[in-house]
């Protein structure tokens, strides 16, 4: 009941907002020269049920659940191309997200040397996993970008973008604004876009981070790529004695009108003192995606959602992705996933998602080969 109450509440809305088009609607308002004010959120509800447990698998472990996954509201005030200003929250989570200023040289010295960004923000490493929450193409991140995320830090960020390259480096020192994540990260990324046009792109892209986290510790672990369990079938558990943490990633993806294919390759390497072996864990992904009413996802640096050109339009995908957590004496385990989907674009502001995973993990002498059906909805603006 809730969802739909959500979504009459934002249909309300639009319908004030933008009444010429229900399909496309955002909260904005001018500041005159100062620039541009406006509301975002992003919120969805899920629906996770489980089925085929098969052998060692506690039954009681995988409850069938329906739940806010995400409820993030923003407010951003900008100019072009001088300055953004972004705060979000995730009221689900009770976590800030992006809390930060970007400065444009572009707007500022009439000469594009990039960008500056100051605050809250997400590392770089994950293609998968950085993008905006509301693009993403499954209900969950694969497998191993799960494994290799560090989340949001506060730090400092140069950034450059031109048609057929990016970059970007970063440094994050502290903590995040929830008190965790104590430590420091230097972390970069640069692509090479020899194709970057609308509907035909190509992206070829490395990312790298080295970590002294404060804690000294470290764990690796993922969900079986729906979100509302607490379920890990692989997990090294708590990894004492870290030093530092290096994380790379080799990212792809190729865009060609209704078609597309992406994929990454990430390891992420501990050194750990004491005499503590070392410990590393790596994983891959790729999927294949079709919009069949003949749209192209969208790019601009990461993937984005389908724009439907009517009233709406249909995207169907399929992933598959491995991540390996057994390293010497540390045995975290060792799964794969198959992930069929499908995606209902309702103009800009409505998604519907449907995701069923075929999870096949092996830990120590167990293995574990559940199922499972994702559904959501989600509002953005």
């Amino acid at each position: 009941m809730r969802i739909q109450i959500l979504i009459l509440a934002s249909a309300l809305a639009a319908t004030g907002a933008h009444a010429a088009d229900w399909r496309d609607f955002s909260l904005k308002t001018s500041a005159g020269a100062l620039g541009e004010f406006s509301a975002t959120a992003n919120w969805a509800y899920d629906h996770n049920g489980f089925g085929h447990l098969g052998q060692g698998v506690d039954a009681a472990a995988f409850d069938d659940d329906s739940a806010w996954r995400r409820r993030e509201v923003g407010v951003a005030f900008k100019r072009k191309d001088v300055y953004e200003l972004t705060v979000q929250r995730d009221l689900e989570a009770e976590t800030w997200m992006d809390v930060s200023v970007k400065l444009i040289s572009k707007g500022l010295f009439g000469r594009d040397l990039g960008a500056l960004r100051v605050g809250q923000f997400k590392t770089p490493v994950g293609f998968d996993a950085v993008g905006a929450s509301r693009n993403t193409p499954f209900l969950e991140s694969a497998l191993p970008a799960q494994a290799t995320y560090a989340g949001r830090r506060l730090g400092v960020e140069w950034s450059l973008q031109r048609p057929a390259y990016l970059a970007s480096v970063a440094w994050f020192n502290g903590n995040d604004l929830e008190g965790g994540n104590a430590g420091s990260t230097l972390a970069g990324r640069a692509a090479w876009v020899p194709r970057n046009a609308k509907g035909d792109v190509l992206h070829l892209g490395l990312t790298a981070s080295r970590e002294r986290p404060d804690s000294e510790s470290l764990r690796l672990r993922a969900r079986p790529e729906v979100g509302l369990t607490g379920v890990r079938l692989v997990d090294t558990g708590t990894l004492a004695g870290v030093d530092t943490v290096q994380r790379t990633g080799l990212e792809g993806l190729w865009i060609r009108g209704p078609w597309s294919v992406q994929g990454e390759l990430l390891q992420v390497h501990a050194d750990r003192a004491a005499g503590l072996q070392d410990v590393s864990g790596n994983g891959g992904y790729v999927f294949g995606s079709w919009v069949v009413t003949g749209e192209s996802r969208g790019y601009n640096g990461y993937a984005g959602n389908v724009v439907p050109s009517a009233t709406s339009a249909l995207e169907l995908l399929v992933r598959y992705s491995r991540l390996d957590l057994d390293d010497g004496a540390v045995r975290g385990g060792r799964q794969s996933d198959w992930t069929l989907g499908a995606n209902w674009y309702l103009g800009r502001n409505f998604k519907v998602q449907a995701n069923y995973v075929f999870a096949h993990a092996r830990r120590g002498g167990t293995l574990r080969d559940p199922e499972a059906f994702g559904l959501r909805a989600q509002v953005q603006f």
